[in-house]
């Protein structure tokens, strides 16, 4: 199977809500590598790569996230492969 990278953005509820290390969890559950980080508009940014089934499941749970979170909206490109190991969140 082929590894792919998608970044892009979370927008809606997705701060203070465990959002970043929920991703965390689920990205290290799926084997994948990348990073997720707060911004200052409110939205949660991430960079996430591995095998291409892997990516889209995760992809799919952004969609929801965390039980607090209130999820409105996930912007989500396919990017060129960073070579990163592991999954962390940023600050």
């Amino acid at each position: 199977m082929a590894r792919i990278c998608m970044h892009g953005y979370v927008s809606g509820k997705v701060q203070g809500v465990y959002f970043r290390q929920s991703t965390c969890a689920e990205a290290e559950r799926l084997d994948l590598d990348g990073w997720v980080r707060n911004l200052d508009d409110g939205r949660v940014e991430v960079l996430v790569e591995g095998e291409a089934d892997a990516v889209r499941e995760l992809a799919g749970w952004l969609e929801q996230g965390p039980e607090q979170a209130q999820v409105t909206g996930v912007e989500l490109q396919e990017h060129a492969l960073q070579g990163i190991a592991g999954f962390i969140a940023r600050r």
